[in-house]
């Protein structure tokens, strides 16, 4: 993880945390940042992530609990989430991250691309935050942060249904904050904007394309992992208690919320 200056949320301290896709890109990079807090992390992903384990404990002291699980398996991703219960109590705070935002043209889209697209962007988010609202509710409260995108805010083509669903992620955000709000949870969505990690770099990454994302942003120069820590950890402690029903920004200000 770059050297962010971040500061320390003693109410991360030990909370049960669970992170889908949180073993790669920005996932990873969320892991490690809750794992400093001194947080217990579990996290699902369908790779295996067992050296980013061994590479947190040896850094921090800190081992996350992976779990391996395709998150358009409903009854994995919901037996997932029991695992990590039985291991460190009911999660006080989801991150759904876990997405693919594979390119594809409006035209060429067909039904089974597009049951896809939907399972691993939407779908699962709402089946995970399903999943741990029960135990949140038992202990009176929790927090959760679903990664939307800046895609469908910028009009952009080249992504219709991955658009489409991060859309959807704003809509369901409000939905949960405003049905358990009453419960002392907390429901907001981050999104971020071109975040450059690895797999962005190789497969859609070409100079012209991030010469002329970066001119759109105000602050000029490459979006990393660690850029949306900050703003996780924020979201995730009752830094930001009064904070539900939201979406913030971290995109190095290419799109404006009023």
């Amino acid at each position: 993880m770059p050297d962010h200056a971040l500061p320390r949320y003693p109410d991360l301290e030990g909370a049960a945390v669970f992170i889908t896709g949180g073993g790669s890109g920005i996932g990873a990079a969320l892991t490690e940042g809750f794992l400093a807090q001194g947080a217990r992390v579990a996290f699902v992903q369908r790779s295996d992530a067992s050296a980013f384990c061994d590479a947190m404990e040896k850094k921090h002291g800190n081992r996350p609990l992976f779990i391996p699980c395709d998150i358009t398996d409903i009854p994995a991703l919901r037996a997932a989430v029991a695992e990590a219960e039985k291991a460190h109590g009911p999660a006080r705070i989801l991150v759904n991250n876990a997405a693919n935002d594979q390119r594809h043209a409006t035209l060429e889209v067909d039904e089974a691309f597009w049951d896809w697209s939907m399972a691993i962007n939407l779908k699962a988010y709402f089946f995970t935050a399903q999943a741990v609202i029960p135990g949140m509710k038992a202990q009176g409260g929790g927090a959760i942060v679903n990664f939307s995108s800046i895609s469908y805010m910028m009009g952009q083509s080249g992504y219709p249904v991955y658009a489409t669903a991060n859309a959807g992620i704003t809509g369901l955000t409000r939905a949960l904050a405003r049905e358990f709000g009453p419960d002392n949870i907390r429901v907001n969505a981050l999104a971020p904007g071109w975040i450059l990690t690895e797999k962005q770099r190789q497969m859609w990454v070409t100079p012209e394309a991030l010469a002329a994302h970066i001119d759109r942003q105000c602050l000029k120069r490459e979006l990393e992992p660690a850029d949306v820590v900050g703003p996780t950890l924020f979201l995730a402690s009752e830094a930001s208690a009064a904070m539900t029903a939201q979406l913030v920004v971290a995109d190095g200000g290419v799109v404006m919320t009023a």
